[in-house]
């Protein structure tokens, strides 16, 4: 028996997926062929690659790579040449130039002979990630990803000239031969790797243009002939599961690939208007969306008291701020902190955006009627210990997040409002009583996403005077050094390179909860909670500002320092 087979034909047989006489029958031909004892599995019938794939993957600790639902990497493609692919058996799946790393898919992880020939022809320094895959998908990528125009703009000239795709081998058929396909594909993967939080495909009266929102601002990135709209709409709607003879009712779906080696989920959302559908994508990278709670940037006071919310057994913790402030991200960085084998950790979102191991997820759905209110009702007949709803939208959902609150459960939300202050007379003005407040919130985070200054070509100058007013600091003979945008080829021109958040944190105690339960002013509550050492927005904002992690420019965009102008 050869020694290097035993373990994944036991683990295959611990796992229920084949019998014992399989095994046996596959072992006797091995011996006469001398296959790898999964791949003889596969070609007796006994399992299908998927499942071998999965189980290698699970044996071995490495990912693997479905290439039913992976885009290609046109980069990584030119560094492996096609014969070079097949006759290792190995397909690239992206490549990273900062980091030097391509991934690659193989049926075979310790094929050391073909690592060395793939290393000599990729540049020097060059790591090789491999996620295992099955040896037929390998050959079927192989086939249908090579030959063809995978760049934007050569398929758009592809689409215009109406020529065919000359690489191509003759004969080849196929979904991917249609240039569309591909054109969809390449913005996709296009948008992943620029770091885009969403792709707006927006139809005009003569041409339809796409922008991407990179770092919290929409940028323009194509704009197309018209003509090319009602193909791309049919393919992402087909892609997204969504109806392609619909077109007069917004649409809502989903789209879970494989984008430079990683899984991308994006939700796609439908618009009619009067120059056709408008399709928006949601770009949900699992990767960069789970954050460690030390790594959000507070600062040290901050954090601690963040902990010191956290580790109060029962109550409400608020986050809020507006759309794309980063509410979700904050909230998943809490429950990661907190998740643990000994706490049963229930969340009720709308929809899922990141799995997580351990917390029972659930996704509210309007066809099964189960709203946040009812959603809450049932997860506290799970036993929960803490809870997360998405967000508090009505008054019956409140109500039920503070009954979960006051039977001794730790529960988290979101609320759109300005202000952590602001969520206060939020909550009353929707109908919940102050005596109910009081004593039942343990602290409210609010929070803005701030662009974050690229640390290769920023250029700092000495404060100017109405600078000096707009953060409230004092007009000194020594003034201190902020820094400004300029631009250059690794932010892209933009000046700014991903974003930071900006965080007040305003912790509940018994004074608070007397001003709550007398239904104070937010301006009186605000009193009380500077002298507790409350630190606004703006402050926070400040310390990014002096600290030269953003602008003064870009602070002002998000937040309202007018104020300090005329005390």
């Amino acid at each position: 028996m050869n020694p290097a087979a035993a373990p994944i034909g036991q683990t295959l047989l611990n796992l229920g997926l084949i019998s014992a006489d399989q095994l046996h029958i596959a072992l006797r031909e091995q011996g006469r062929s001398g296959e790898a004892l999964g791949r003889q599995l596969v070609r007796l019938g006994f399992l299908s690659e998927a499942t071998l794939r999965d189980a290698l993957a699970r044996t071995l600790d490495r990912p693997s790579a479905d290439l039913a639902h992976l885009l290609p990497d046109a980069e990584a493609l030119t560094l492996v040449p096609q014969h070079v692919a097949k006759r290792l058996k190995l397909i690239p799946l992206s490549y990273d130039a900062a980091r030097q790393l391509l991934v690659i898919a193989s049926g075979e992880i310790d094929n050391l002979v073909a690592l060395d020939q793939l290393g000599s022809l990729l540049p020097p320094g060059t790591q090789v990630e491999i996620q295992l895959a099955g040896d037929s998908d390998i050959a079927r990528a192989i086939d249908q990803l090579y030959g063809h125009e995978l760049s934007i703009d050569g398929i758009l000239h592809e689409i215009e000239t109406g020529e065919p795709d000359l690489r191509s081998p003759s004969g080849r058929a196929g979904e991917y031969a249609q240039p569309v396909v591909r054109l969809i594909d390449a913005l996709l993967t296009d948008a992943v790797k620029r770091d885009a939080s969403d792709i707006h495909f927006e139809p005009e009266a003569a041409f339809l243009r796409i922008r991407y929102r990179i770092d919290g601002l929409l940028r323009q990135i194509r704009a197309l002939h018209k003509s090319c709209w009602p193909a791309m709409a049919v393919r992402l709607k087909v892609m997204a599961g969504l109806n392609i003879a619909e077109t007069r009712a917004p649409q809502d779906g989903r789209i879970s690939l494989h984008v430079s080696g990683r899984p991308v989920d994006f939700r796609v959302a439908t618009q009619p208007t009067i120059h056709g559908e408008n399709i928006v994508l949601r770009i949900l990278d699992r990767q960069k969306g789970l954050v460690a709670l030390d790594q959000l940037g507070l600062a040290d006071p901050q954090l601690d008291l963040l902990k010191l919310m956290i580790a109060r057994p029962e109550g409400l913790i608020l986050v809020t701020g507006p759309t794309g402030s980063g509410k979700t991200t904050t909230l998943y960085s809490i429950l990661g902190h907190i998740n643990a084998e000994g706490i049963n950790i229930m969340t009720l979102e709308d929809p899922v955006e990141y799995p997580m191991p351990m917390i029972r997820q659930t996704a509210v759905s309007d066809s099964a009627r189960l709203d946040f209110a009812n959603g809450v009702r049932a997860m506290l007949r799970q036993d929960p210990d803490v809870i997360l709803v998405g967000e508090i939208r009505d008054a019956d959902t409140a109500r039920m997040a503070l009954q979960a609150a006051m039977t001794g459960h730790q529960v988290f939300s979101t609320l759109h409002t300005s202000s952590a202050i602001g969520a206060i007379p939020r909550l009353l003005d929707i109908g919940i009583l102050p005596d109910i407040l009081a004593g039942n919130i343990i602290g409210i985070v609010a929070q803005r996403l701030v662009r974050r200054l690229c640390p290769a070509c920023r250029e700092a100058h000495p404060a100017r005077d109405y600078e000096l007013r707009l953060l409230a600091l004092p007009d000194t003979t020594e003034r201190p050094l902020l820094h400004q945008p300029k631009g250059c080829p690794r932010c892209d021109f933009q000046g700014y390179r991903g974003r930071l958040a900006i965080m007040e944190l305003l912790r509940i105690d018994p004074d608070l909860d007397e001003h709550i339960a007398r239904r104070s002013t937010a301006r009186e509550i605000r009193q009380a909670a500077i002298q507790k050492g409350f630190r606004p927005l703006a402050d926070d904002g400040t310390r990014r500002v002096l600290e030269g992690q953003t602008s003064l420019e870009e602070l002002c965009r998000v937040v309202n320092l007018t104020d300090r102008m005329f005390p």
